[in-house]
């Protein structure tokens, strides 16, 4: 599925065009502010508001998710499993801590995209044997993949294209973020800022 490092980075934020201005508007107008760990890449959204919440369904197991997951400057425990819990490696049913700073990129792209509709998760945490499996069935799953760590998610909106959440999500300036077209998800990390895919 997704290839989350070693490709080549491309810049390409066509669908959404933001202005610097228009950026630091939208996101003053969400509740999405800065994760703490991860303040330089989300420093220009510091301030931004008190709020973060995430929505997301699953076609794997029908499970659906709306939680407010950090309130005032702090993360809620009880949320943060819950979102560990639906972002399951859902073939194994093992559950990993997803790192914060990745829910924190998947909701602030989310609000940028202004779009009440929920995320398809298509893939959040994969175990080990998980991942090997599906290396093994395709060249597009890296070897050291951020879902063994918790730290990437494979998204996808009905609403919205695979170009317009991709530019969201490097709008963001926290991770990596490949476009898949053919199979209309983005892939959405934590790791070193790059983008890849057509």
């Amino acid at each position: 599925m997704a290839r989350d490092m070693g490709q080549e980075p491309m810049s390409d934020t066509a669908g959404i065009r933001l202005s610097r201005r228009e950026l630091l508007t939208a996101f003053a107008a969400t509740a999405i502010t800065a994760a703490p760990i991860n303040a330089n890449a989300f420093g220009f959204l510091r301030g931004a508001g008190d709020v973060r919440r995430l929505s997301m369904h699953s076609g794997r197991t029908g499970e659906k998710i709306d939680t407010v997951y950090w309130i005032e400057g702090e993360y809620i425990p009880e949320a943060m499993q819950e979102i560990n819990s639906f972002m399951r490696d859902w073939r194994s049913n093992a559950v990993a801590q997803i790192d914060l700073r990745t829910v924190d990129i998947m909701a602030a792209a989310h609000n940028l995209l202004d779009t009440d509709e929920p995320y398809l998760l298509l893939s959040g945490y994969r175990s080990p044997q998980t991942n090997a499996m599906l290396r093994s069935k395709s060249r597009g799953v890296a070897r050291n993949s951020l879902h063994m760590k918790g730290q990437a998610a494979d998204l996808r909106l009905g609403s919205r294209t695979v170009r317009q959440i991709a530019a969201a999500a490097a709008a963001c300036k926290a991770g990596g973020v490949g476009k898949y077209s053919r199979s209309s998800f983005v892939h959405m990390d934590c790791g070193p800022i790059r983008t890849w895919g057509r």
